[in-house]
């Protein structure tokens, strides 16, 4: 329950909240639907990590099937964007918290008390995350309760305040002009309706601190995705049936909507329940992140030991340190581009993990243990796909940010005093496995 609630943590935050309002403008009531399909074809996306997570038990998730897969440059180069993934995802969460805050507190358009606030916050989840997973799963577990509450709270009683009529137009009148309006409105909220299931990848990364790995994340995995569809699709609907084109308009749709239908009171419950959403998300970036890093150092030493390093709580403090600094950077940034970033960084670890899935299938290494994706590479060839087909969405501004982490990772790459017997013992390791099938 509490690897659910971990995941449940992962994917529900600020998106659920701020983005409803972004999607209707580009797809209307139409956005339900696509809402719909991009939960379908990133479920696709999730099996495939479900199934590369019963294959290994230990922590990196994307980085580790790479790097088992195509080797000790390509685990490099996405554990390096795996980590600049969390930690734009923290830095995101912290940017919705002010920006949600800044709505009803004017006292946050101080920039000083904006970005300090936003370096407090970081330093908190950095002292939380010193003290080791017993706080950590603690405060998961009440933050990921207290946001599927609330969500569920606004459709019950959002749905007697449903007008029939709200859910007219179906499809904006600019996207009805021919097949290729359409398809540019569709992209256009594809994009950050698929942002509303990434954190899902975060799940596998802390692996080695979880019970039973190989058996307990396949199956996580699998009800996270069903459960935020479940939650996303009925919200959509009843936000859509409350406020119809005012939805369009509000900086805090959920919030406003609910507002809107019960009173300042139920605004109120919404933010509230908001804050703790977003504060979880951050929270689960904050222990995923160090975590990341510090497999890197400690799995197969692709990073220097010391950043592997951790204290009496088994909390990795360099990670921890590190990861405070980059997102405190990130945090200067607008929330937007941080979801380009975040959509970006998740594209770059798919494409290989599913690739990693196909080749694994092809020459059965790394046997399943607890779940097996069906359909041999049905499943994988979709989702690849649907991965190539985000690069369609990337502004030029994105596209350089990624490129640029990739090349200064490859730099730093050949300057790392690499660990050569931990990759003697992986080759030797691999080289068994090749013997015992043959």
């Amino acid at each position: 329950m509490s690897i659910y609630f971990l995941g449940i943590n992962g994917v529900i935050g600020s998106r659920t909240f701020l983005l409803p309002s972004v999607i209707y403008r580009y797809m209307n009531l139409t956005a339900v639907l696509v809402l719909l399909c991009t939960a379908l074809t990133v479920s696709m996306i999730a099996l495939c990590y479900a199934d590369l997570s019963s294959r290994f038990k230990g922590s990196g998730a994307a980085w580790l099937y790479s790097y088992n897969a195509f080797g000790r440059f390509t685990g490099y180069e996405l554990g390096i964007f795996t980590w600049f993934l969390g930690c734009c995802t923290l830095a995101a969460e912290i940017v919705a918290l002010l920006t949600t805050l800044k709505s009803f507190l004017p006292v946050f358009d101080n920039h000083v008390v904006y970005y300090g606030t936003a370096m407090g916050l970081i330093i908190l989840f950095a002292i939380i995350n010193f003290f080791g997973r017993d706080l950590v799963k603690a405060v998961n577990n009440i933050s990921a309760a207290a946001k599927i509450l609330t969500l569920i709270v606004f459709i019950i009683v959002g749905v007697f305040f449903i007008h029939k009529a709200n859910f007219s137009p179906v499809i904006p009148a600019a996207g009805m002009t021919g097949a290729g309006p359409f398809l540019k409105h569709f992209g256009a909220a594809f994009t950050p309706i698929f942002y509303l299931f990434t954190g899902f990848s975060f799940l596998p990364i802390a692996a080695k601190q979880m019970n039973n790995p190989e058996k307990n994340i396949p199956r996580v995995l699998i009800a996270v995705m069903i459960s935020v569809t479940i939650l996303d699709a009925l919200m959509m609907i009843v936000a859509i049936g409350i406020a119809g084109s005012r939805l369009g308009g509000y900086s805090t749709p959920l919030a406003s909507v609910f507002g809107d239908a019960i009173g300042k009171w139920g605004y109120t419950v919404i933010i509230v329940g908001m804050l703790i959403s977003i504060f979880g998300v951050a929270f689960s970036a904050s222990f995923n992140a160090p975590s990341l890093v510090a497999s890197l150092a400690n799995e197969h030493g692709m990073l220097p030991k010391v950043i592997g390093k951790k204290n009496k709580h088994d909390a990795p403090w360099v990670g921890i340190i590190l990861t405070a600094i980059l997102t405190a950077a990130f945090a200067t940034q607008s929330y937007l581009f941080l979801v380009s970033c975040t959509v970006l960084a998740s594209f770059v670890q798919y494409v290989p993990s599913i690739l990693a899935v196909i080749k694994f299938k092809h020459t059965n290494e790394f046997p399943n243990h607890g779940f097996k994706l069906p359909g041999k590479y049905i499943i994988p060839a979709l989702a690849l796909v649907v991965s190539c087909y985000m690069v369609t969405n990337f502004t030029a501004k994105t596209l350089l940010v990624g490129t640029v982490v990739a090349v200064l990772a490859a730099v730093a790459y050949f300057f790392i005093d690499k660990d050569e017997e931990a990759e003697r013992r992986h080759e030797s390791f691999l080289a068994a496995l090749r013997n015992e099938k043959k």
